[in-house]
């Protein structure tokens, strides 16, 4: 009786989620994107150079701000690369076919222009609390920047992100973990949790420095790692990676016939799986990358924004890609096996160990994040409720950990899909409200950019 509850439970909120993620998110994800990129005449684009050289330069990072603008976007990556690159770029090639992972590179090519909107918003509309910590993100773009006509419109944000912060960056994160440790190592998912549990909840005790500190020296090594042992196994299978990339290309406008255990994907699945799975792991247009980069020490929006957009170039552009290449030359696509399983199947199949290593990157992808999550969830709270209910909710997140290690996967994804669509709502109509003000600062910057000093 329970599994047919369960059952009805998940097919009921499927269809939610494909309410949600249906053609008018889509057409807003991919449209306000594309919007912001016509408007910026493709500088996102054309400046990538600049933007590393920014990145550099950021780890001394001089102006107001909590932490320097390179652990900021640490933070951001610490809450983006995660189980969104290992889980779900193999749930959307496993749904969706390998042209998902086109649709994936659109979404964050047009994702840049986003991400990069959401930073200049959050720095140049941020506001000090009450114990001098720079707060900032979309409620707070949309009530300073849009006035107080629509701070309702920020509010609902603050609603969407506290509650999507419990599904896409807790219990998703708790779950791939148990899931990961328990096939790879035969670690019960009780373990897990408590193991999460002490080291998330003394890391919180720190609050954003801590956090800050944690990221900037984990993100790139655990990075770093996961990128040279990906690497390894496409130059393994150096000969079949052009024929995977046409079969992306190809895949994302002819759908993908059923072949092995695969049970075949259309356009139309290719497209929603790819853009749905891109947004999770990247989250441009979501609005939550824009609250960690409201803490940075900057004295130019514009040159957080710069920085700020690199995270969905590296998130998807490299990590993701890595991943689908990875699942689709090993054959792993074709297999039986879902989300973390296909993951663990394509890289144990070529070498030593590979299974026990993608548990580990998973686990410290998925622990970052879970940090990174909580931060967002807390300004939330704290922007609703004032900065009484910082505490607990601190103690709340820590105990929400065990009851996703030990959900239903398929229904944390689903629940997770549905919030994260919800809280992009609000974001986007604020981005594309908003984006006058962001070629505004954009033009005056590079005009006066040759008389300003170089630091940040």
């Amino acid at each position: 009786m329970e599994t047919t509850v369960i059952d009805r439970l998940e097919a009921w909120l499927g269809a939610v989620s494909g309410l949600v993620w249906g053609e008018f998110m889509l057409v807003m994800i991919l449209g306000t994107g594309l919007f912001l990129m016509v408007r910026l005449r493709a500088m996102p684009l054309r400046r990538i150079g600049m933007a590393f050289g920014q990145l550099a330069r950021g780890r001394h990072s001089r102006g107001e701000g909590d932490i320097s603008s390179f652990n900021a976007l640490m933070t951001a990556l610490s809450a983006t690369i995660g189980t969104g690159n290992i889980v779900g770029v193999a749930t959307a090639i496993g749904l969706g076919g390998p042209g998902a992972l086109f649709w994936m590179w659109c979404s964050a090519l047009v994702g840049m222009a986003t991400k990069y909107a959401e930073a200049v918003c959050a720095v140049h509309y941020r506001e000090t609390d009450h114990n001098g910590r720079h707060v900032g993100g979309p409620m707070y773009y949309i009530k300073n920047g849009l006035g107080q006509r629509w701070v309702w419109l920020g509010g609902l944000f603050a609603v969407f992100g506290g509650l999507a912060g419990f599904g896409i960056g807790n219990t998703v994160q708790a779950n791939s973990v148990a899931d990961a440790l328990s096939g790879s190592f035969g670690v019960h998912p009780l373990v897990t949790s408590a193991v999460l549990m002490v080291l998330v909840g003394g890391v919180l005790i720190g609050g954003i420095k801590r956090l800050a500190d944690v990221a900037g020296k984990l993100v790139p090594l655990m990075a770093l790692l996961y990128l040279l042992t990906g690497f390894s196994i496409l130059a393994l299978h150096l000969p079949a990676v052009p024929a995977a990339l046409a079969l992306v290309v190809d895949s994302a406008f002819t759908g993908t016939a059923a072949t092995g255990g695969f049970a075949g994907a259309s356009i139309m699945m290719a497209i929603q799986f790819g853009v749905a799975r891109g947004v999770f792991s990247n989250e441009a247009g979501l609005g939550s990358a824009p609250i960690a980069h409201a803490a940075a020490k900057t004295n130019s929006p514009v040159r957080q924004g710069l920085i700020a957009m690199l995270g969905t170039f590296i998130d998807t552009l490299v990590v993701c890609t890595l991943t689908g290449l990875v699942i689709i030359v090993t054959g792993a696509w074709q297999g039986s096996a879902e989300g973390a399983g296909m993951s663990q199947a394509a890289f144990s199949g070529t070498i030593p160990f590979g299974g026990q290593l993608i548990a580990i990157c998973l686990s410290l992808f998925a622990f970052t994040t879970l940090l990174a999550w909580s931060y967002y969830g807390e300004r939330c709270a704290q922007y609703l409720f004032g900065e009484r209910v910082v505490t607990p909710f601190r103690i709340l997140w820590v105990l929400a950990i065990p009851l996703g290690a030990n959900m239903s996967l398929g229904l944390v994804w689903i629940v997770a899909d549905i919030l994260n669509g919800l809280m992009a709502i609000p974001n986007l109509i604020a981005l594309l409200a908003l984006s006058g003000v962001v070629v505004s600062l954009t033009r005056e910057y590079f005009a006066n950019r040759k008389t300003e000093p170089l630091g940040l």
